[in-house]
């Protein structure tokens, strides 16, 4: 994976769990390509879903078949490179860390894909805000249909 010379990720260049997967709930899908000595996603996962590899270095990699979509590892990453898609509800739901002040359960929000593009509107559906992850929040949005799933990566809330 690399985002060097665009600043962001190619859908493409992303591994995604199956439609399968995807039905059963939550589930974290890693974002990172920073070759870095940092492993807290690993450290904090309680399934052990998340490996890093016999290089502290070496970017994470996710095991689907044992991830349950708790969200830990999402508050413990420094560079907010890991988030949760979930498409077992009526409608599909995207869980991202947020470092500003989250926004109200409720807020109508323009979606962003990840060059800040907006790519239709959601909802904020959640914010758990946890002591375990020094002030970092995590935002659920709902989202208008599956594919927004592999395109959405953040969000600004909407002026009325």
């Amino acid at each position: 994976m690399d985002c060097t010379n665009t600043g962001c990720f190619a859908i493409d260049d992303l591994e995604f769990p199956d439609d399968d997967r995807l039905k059963k709930g939550a589930v974290a899908v890693v974002e990172c390509s920073q070759e870095i000595p940092c492993n807290p996603c690993s450290s904090f996962c309680p399934q052990g879903a998340i490996k890093i590899g016999s290089n502290i270095n070496d970017c994470p990699h996710i095991d689907w078949t044992a991830c349950n979509g708790c969200g830990l590892c999402l508050g413990y990453c420094p560079g907010l490179a890991l988030f949760l898609i979930d498409n077992s509800k009526e409608k599909p739901r995207l869980t991202i860390p947020f470092e500003l002040t989250p926004p109200v359960k409720g807020t109508e929000v323009a979606l962003l894909d990840r060059s800040g593009k907006i790519v239709g509107l959601g909802q904020v559906v959640d914010c758990r805000i946890l002591k375990k992850h020094d002030r970092t929040s995590l935002v659920t949005l709902e989202l208008e249909n599956p594919k927004q799933l592999r395109l959405v990566r953040g969000f600004t809330e909407v002026n009325k």
